[in-house]
């Protein structure tokens, strides 16, 4: 079956509530299911329980189950196919996040469930793993994954948390200048990268950006402005 795959942003535009601009895009993405795995493994400074109950409360039509409370996670989530569920990953430290995947032995499993139609939906850290590898996360990697490569759902990279503003005063690299480094040193490469707000849907085999907010891709030495609407899939080839 065609990936069914919802890569938001982030949970938040401006000071919003937790997931507020995303929950039509959510239960849109979802269909008529409502059990969902939710993959916590992102965040570090809290728990996997409070991150979860968080994620349950945004999302009160759902029945959300963390992961980390299975005893073998990657069988739950093969189980997932079977059992008619969704997996969603949420945001927090990307590097976190694939170490995790790669210590529980999840990224084939993840894959698994997407190939054969499972819908996935993430935001900021559960986006980023989407790409080729997180060579392009804006975090900090506070811990060391195995690997770079991620679930590689699109063969191109992603950007969350996009933004071109500069602060005045401000003198260290900006966000285009760290993303031109990337695709100077990676020119096949490219990067949609997506402001706060903004989604990438892939479904029926088709990519498209979502949101009001835009964004851009970054290929070679080009900068490319994509609005709503914007079928991207020529991404999906390499």
């Amino acid at each position: 079956m065609p990936a069914h795959v919802l890569m938001l942003s982030s949970s938040r535009v401006g000071n919003e509530d937790y997931l507020a601009h995303a929950k039509p895009m959510i239960l849109s993405h979802l269909g008529d299911k409502r059990d969902v795995l939710f993959i916590p493994y992102a965040v570090v400074t809290v728990s996997f329980d409070e991150y979860t109950a968080k994620v349950q409360a945004a999302l009160p039509e759902c029945r959300v189950t963390g992961l980390h409370t299975f005893e073998h996670p990657a069988q739950a989530v093969t189980e997932a196919i079977q059992a008619g569920k969704a997996i969603l990953t949420g945001g927090g430290n990307t590097f976190n996040l694939l170490a995790n995947l790669y210590k529980k032995s999840l990224i084939a499993p993840i894959c698994l469930a997407v190939d054969a139609g499972v819908p996935y939906i993430g935001w900021s850290a559960g986006s980023n793993i989407c790409g080729a590898t997180i060579r392009t996360t804006n975090d900090m990697p506070v811990i060391e994954p195995p690997s770079f490569d991620a679930l590689a759902l699109l063969p191109c990279q992603l950007n969350p948390h996009y933004s071109d503003y500069h602060p005045p005063g401000f003198n260290g690299e900006t966000r285009d200048q760290r993303l031109a480094e990337f695709t100077t040193l990676n020119p096949d490469t490219p990067v949609l990268a997506i402001r706060e707000g903004t989604a990438l849907e892939l479904s029926r085999g088709k990519l498209t950006f979502k949101g009001e907010y835009g964004g851009f891709v970054f290929s070679g030495k080009q900068k490319t402005a994509i609005k709503d609407g914007d079928d991207l899939s020529q991404f999906l080839h390499r």
